[in-house]
């Protein structure tokens, strides 16, 4: 009896112990090439071509993002490709990335290296601006220093190949440019000589280096041959590398505080908004059994389903999907009518599919019930997604990417910057509980040049609703031609994107919180068997907020994946 339950005992052990190990599954690998080469443009902009080779660690988690430090926040990730080993990447993502400073996560998709692979991963990226400043010893020169990206010591082990390549702007004579002191390890005197276009380069390389240290190699070149205004001169945080970090989230603490207070002098009230909100909670509760890191790429209409937005909310976000896409077509708002494009366009994800065929029932009341099937598939395929991964980091995590695209909106120089930017990244701002006030806060004083989906949408536009329907760009996003599309005032624009979105939500979803209620007894029948108030809620979050940094302009800071 002993033997056998100590044989018991024993098995049990093992079975955690592996079971354990297979949670706990991060991240590590070896660098075993880092190659660079730096184009320093006759423009003033910078570009870069990286080829960075991983082997994954057996037993490792797979490699399915890159973390890409960049000098700064000047570069449009339009201009960025990537492959591995000649396959296209998924998708490139300034707001999943999660190193330090400025970057992009490189998303590999069916490309993620698996463990005990070799892959290279090549990525290029374009007129990166606002990284030449004044040279402190010549003030007739432009000083040119460039930090390539790294990696965490806690993922990456092992030596590194590290090869840094300067290539001059075209025009530099060979005894004008000068070379900073090198890092340790590298040779202090580079190799020079001339690349395909005659333009002067200077190589380092180490093939002992690691892929954990940030390594600042430099150059110094007459600032004649750029133009002045790419040149700026240091501030005293650029030149000691001081970033700055403000943690609203340490203050978020203290305004939930607050906040428990009032709610606690009107218990009861909350009280019934309490019992509101709970027949409001549609995730089922496995989803919030903390697992382990974040959730990464999932859309912005799954991650506003992560953070239990709405259904209204999360059915518009569908819509506005599907009309940039150029799969649908608004022809009246009061009653919401939709002509669907056919045949559809292709690239369509599984839920604009199912949205659409709702759309085509004219019965309201069976149009309402396959938004709700609609919506029942969608939590569970969220839910499914999620597994493993810890739900609080990952709404987190959205969280930040939420704030970082409004910053994109809301630091705008010019109206047509500020629209391509709105129409740019409209999903992940309509994650905010405020996206009707920012719209109008940000658009109270025009003019605003209107995406080339618009006519799709609000059916009163001139010249809009009468177009034939189309897909109005391989990307889905019509902004791309900017200053050469038509304007309206921007407070007109505002209006008519949020009326346009309350419309949709009271004609199409009734009363909210019996519509939410139909979808919780099917996804979280718990939460839907203890509510008993009705009304309309908006939904949303708790007391969290991103947090915000400023890097150095001529240092560049990797991600841990």
């Amino acid at each position: 009896m002993f033997k056998r339950i100590t044989l018991i005992a024993v098995l049990l052990i093992i079975l955690f112990t592996v079971t354990g190990s297979a949670l706990a599954q991060d991240y590590s690998f070896r660098l075993d090439r880092h190659y660079v080469d730096a184009y320093w443009n006759a423009d003033g902009t910078l570009s870069l071509y990286y080829r960075l080779t991983f082997t994954n660690d057996p037993g490792a988690h797979e490699i399915d993002f890159v973390d890409l430090g960049l000098p700064n926040e000047h570069f449009y990730d339009g201009n960025i490709i990537a492959d591995v080993d000649g396959d296209p990447v998924a998708y490139v993502s300034e707001y999943e990335y999660q190193g330090s400073g400025t970057g992009v996560a490189i998303a590999l998709g069916e490309n993620s290296i698996a463990p005990g692979e070799t892959a290279t991963v090549n990525v290029r990226i374009d007129k990166i601006g606002s990284v030449l400043f004044t040279d402190d010893k010549d003030k007739t020169y432009a000083s040119a220093v460039f930090v390539p990206t790294w990696f965490g010591s806690q993922y990456v082990h092992g030596n590194t190949d590290f090869e840094v390549t300067f290539h001059l702007p075209p025009g530099v004579q060979p005894e004008e440019p000068r070379w900073h002191a090198a890092p340790k390890g590298f040779p202090e005197q580079p190799v020079t000589g001339h690349d395909s276009e005659g333009r002067i380069t200077y190589i380092w390389r180490n093939t002992a280096a690691n892929g954990h240290t940030a390594y600042k190699f430099g150059a110094s070149f007459p600032a004649k041959y750029v133009p002045a205004d790419a040149i700026t001169t240091p501030t005293f945080f650029d030149r000691h590398n001081i970033h700055i970090r403000i943690d609203l989230d340490a203050i978020s603490d203290y305004l939930c505080l607050g906040g428990f207070v009032l709610v606690f002098v009107g218990s009861i009230v909350a009280g019934r908004v309490s019992a509101r909100k709970q027949r409001m909670k549609y995730l089922p509760p496995k989803i919030r059994i903390e697992g382990h890191g974040i959730k990464r790429g999932l859309t912005a209409i799954e991650a506003a389903v992560l953070m239990e937005h709405p259904p209204d909310k999360i059915l518009t976000m569908i819509l506005f999907s599907v009309v940039k896409k150029g799969a649908a077509r608004v022809v009246s708002r009061d009653p919401v009518k939709l002509e669907i494009a056919d045949p559809l366009p292709e690239g369509l994800r599984t839920y604009e599919v199912k949205f659409l065929e709702a759309f085509q029932e004219k019965n309201t009341k069976k149009r309402r019930k396959e938004l709700q099937n609609l919506m029942v598939w969608l939590i569970r395929s969220v839910s499914k997604k999620m597994k493993g991964f810890s739900h609080k980091e990952t709404v987190a995590y959205y969280r930040k990417i939420m704030e970082k695209a409004w910053q994109q909106v809301e630091n705008a120089d010019t109206p047509e910057v500020k629209s391509e930017k709105f129409d740019e990244h409209m999903g992940w701002t309509m994650l905010d509980d405020e996206f009707d006030r920012r719209t109008e806060e940000v658009f109270r004083s025009g003019p605003v040049y209107v995406p080339a989906w618009w006519g799709h949408y609000d059916p009163t536009w001139s010249g809009g609703g009468a177009k034939p329907l189309a897909r109005p760009s391989a990307s889905g996003s019509g902004s791309g031609g900017g200053i050469s599309l038509p304007t309206l005032p921007g407070g007109a624009f505002a209006a008519s994107m949020v009326g346009g979105i309350q419309n949709f939500a009271s004609d199409v979803v009734g009363n909210v919180t019996h519509f939410t209620s139909d979808i919780t007894r099917k996804t979280n029948p718990s939460a839907a068997s203890s509510g008993s108030s009705s009304g309309w809620s908006s939904g949303g979050s708790s007391c969290a907020c991103a947090c915000a940094c400023a890097g150095c302009a001529c240092a560049c800071a990797g991600g841990g994946r």
